[in-house]
């Protein structure tokens, strides 16, 4: 193969570190209404996926995580996982493109080293309907570190890593609360916020890893604009 897409990409658990052990397990039984209430619809909805990866630096188990410049037309500010749709070299959905997307969207987008990361999962699909995105969650083992950076500063203010301790620490936690009245889960990591697809996706796996920490859910952070 001569590109880093169009290799065939493994997707396995073997020689995973023990702290992730909980992850994996909990992959083989979960259930795509146990992680959202938006799942894919028969028909229609953009292909996607994005890189949920897992790596170990010196505050412990940390996720990658990315927070999307501000002056762009949509998702301004916000933390989101690498990722984005599916194009054409990616390949067949069903055989691997989903994965070979996620891996190609974190380069382009993070500069990271594709081939240190071991893939041990895929998540069921799930749908982002403001978007209209069916994205797929690629789950990463960073066994070689690369250097990441915002390869693109007009759609990326940053490049960093959330200490899965601080995720799960219940003062870093809250319920968001959107204008239109969606709730959904959100963490408070320095002066940013993390919410929405990627929030929900991140207390989902704190829950079925068994990393939760009892948390006040009545805790509110508005999601008005400050003006």
């Amino acid at each position: 193969m001569t590109s880093t897409y169009g290799r065939e990409i493994s997707v396995t658990t073997e020689g995973l570190p023990g702290w992730l052990q909980p992850v994996a397990r909990g992959l083989e039984v979960v259930r795509p209404e146990q992680l959202s209430r938006f799942l894919p619809p028969e028909t229609g909805g953009r292909q996607s996926a994005v890189l949920v990866l897992f790596g170990e630096g010196d505050r412990g188990p940390e996720l990658l995580l990315m927070e999307r410049a501000g002056t762009l037309r949509s998702h301004a500010g916000q933390a989101s996982f690498p990722g984005g749709a599916l194009d054409p070299e990616d390949g067949d959905p069903a055989d691997g493109g989903l994965v070979r997307a996620a891996l190609r969207e974190a380069e382009e987008e993070t500069g990271l080293d594709p081939s240190g990361v071991q893939v041990f999962g895929v998540l069921p699909q799930l749908y982002i309907p403001v978007s209209g995105f069916v994205v797929t969650p690629v789950l990463g083992w960073w066994h070689s570190p690369s250097e990441v950076r915002p390869v693109d500063p007009a759609e990326t203010a940053r490049v960093f890593m959330a200490p899965i301790a601080e995720l799960a620490d219940p003062a870093h936690r809250a319920m968001a609360v959107h204008p239109s009245g969606h709730r959904g889960p959100a963490f408070t990591l320095g002066t940013g916020l993390i919410w929405g697809f990627t929030a929900g996706v991140i207390d989902r796996i704190l829950h079925h890893a068994g990393w939760e920490r009892p948390w006040d859910t009545q805790r509110q952070l508005s999601l008005e604009p400050h003006v």
